[in-house]
This record gives structure tokens, C-alpha cells and sequence, in this order.
């Protein structure tokens, strides 16, 4: 028997909504995974989200959508952020992260975590549903 579970949930642009963001990915605890790779999961969707608020919303109303689905099978693990606002470069923006020391960078440690916990990230805008932070990683679990 193979395991896929895909769930999402949408938020309003609010820091306090973590915590249904947090209380939503408790039901991926019993995935076929490692706790360590599903832990590294949800601290991905955490960063992502924090940074959809603070940075991709900062302009935007309260009321702005911000939708999380996640995607798990024994094969790979998707997770899709999908946010409202003007939108970034991720590679370019990445590279600067990277090239920064930690105590260089106070601010954007979040993608750096992001990075390390997928296998490939993109960020690409859709035109009429949003940007979409899309992290993907692949099995084995290492």
C-alpha cells in the first residue's frame, strides 16, 4: 500500500495565524517519514509563512489570503506557499543569503533554513492566483 496525503489551508495575513498553521500540520505527524525530516518539513512551511506575512504582505490588507498545501508520498514532499504580494527575485535574493556569515544577517535566515530542508525551491508568479513558494524534496530521506 503507498501513502499520498495533500491537505491545504488559507489564512488571513496575520502573524497570530501560525497557529493554525501549526495546529494544521499536526496531521502529517503519522507520514511514513523520519521525525527529523517531517520536523524539518514544518520548520520549512513556519519560515515560508512568517516570511509571506512580514515581507510578501507588508503592504497588504489583514484580510489577504496566504495558502499552505503540502503534498506527502514515499516518494517526495512538496510544499506550495502562495502569497499576494509584488513578488521577488529567489535565486538572486538566495545568493545574497548564502554569501552573508550569520552574524552579517540578522534578518533572512528563513530562506537560508528553506534552502537547506528542499532539494529545489522555485518562486514563480501565477498570474490571477498569486507567487507561489514551491519547495520540493525527494526520497531517499537523508
Amino acid at each position: 500500500m503507498t501513502y499520498h496525503q495533500v491537505s491545504q489551508i488559507t489564512t488571513a495575513t496575520d502573524p497570530s495565524a501560525l497557529g493554525e498553521v501549526l495546529a494544521w500540520l499536526d496531521q502529517f505527524a503519522t507520514a511514513p517519514l523520519p521525525r527529523q525530516i517531517l520536523l524539518q518539513c514544518q520548520l520549512a512551511v513556519i519560515e515560508g509563512f512568517t516570511n509571506a506575512v512580514r515581507h510578501a504582505h507588508r503592504d497588504l490588507p489583514g484580510h489577504t489570503p496566504i495558502k499552505v498545501q503540502m503534498e506527502i508520498s514515499e516518494q517526495s514532499i512538496d510544499i506550495q506557499i502562495w502569497d499576494q504580494g509584488p513578488g521577488f527575485d529567489l535565486p538572486l535574493t538566495l545568493e545574497s543569503r548564502l554569501n552573508q556569515n550569520s552574524q552579517e544577517l540578522a534578518d533572512g535566515r528563513g530562506l537560508r533554513i528553506i534552502d537547506q530542508v528542499a532539494d529545489q525551491v522555485t518562486y514563480h508568479s501565477h498570474p490571477g492566483q498569486g507567487n507561489c513558494l514551491h519547495l520540493h524534496r525527494q526520497a531517499p530521506w537523508s
